[in-house]
């Protein structure tokens, strides 16, 4: 067998769920739904986001000796890995924001957590 055959797409389309678990949709059309565009586990792309998220840890715990992580200090750090993680998004606007600030200014709103955690989720699982 050729092991080749079972490698994984380098992106993966998260179709995003509202805080009730609906599927959304931009202004409720169905013809655009509101997805990220995530690279995954088999890329590059990932692998460098999971590095760099490593170099911070190990650039803390060399200035502090011990980590004393605040809530928001450990928000931001989810947030820039999965930014650098994020590819695009579709359908969806914040404000005049695109690109990097743009998935950063959504991963780390608190009041719409649940895209964060959505994100976080898919990213674990090689299936996707």
């Amino acid at each position: 067998m050729d092991i080749k055959k079972c490698a994984v797409a380098a992106t993966g389309k998260l179709h995003l769920r509202d805080a009730n678990d609906e599927l959304m949709y931009s202004e409720g059309d169905q013809s655009k739904p509101v997805c990220v565009n995530l690279y995954g586990p088999g890329s590059k792309q990932y692998a460098r986001a999971q590095a760099a998220q490593s170099n911070r840890m190990v650039d803390k715990l060399k200035r502090k000796g011990k980590s004393n992580e605040t809530a928001e200090s450990r928000a931001a750090e989810s947030a820039e890995f999965l930014a650098d993680c994020t590819e695009s998004f579709e359908n969806v606007e914040y404000g005049e924001l695109t690109g990097e600030a743009l998935a950063k200014a959504i991963y780390s709103d608190i009041t719409i957590g649940f895209i964060a955690d959505q994100t976080a989720k898919f990213l674990g699982d090689w299936a996707n």
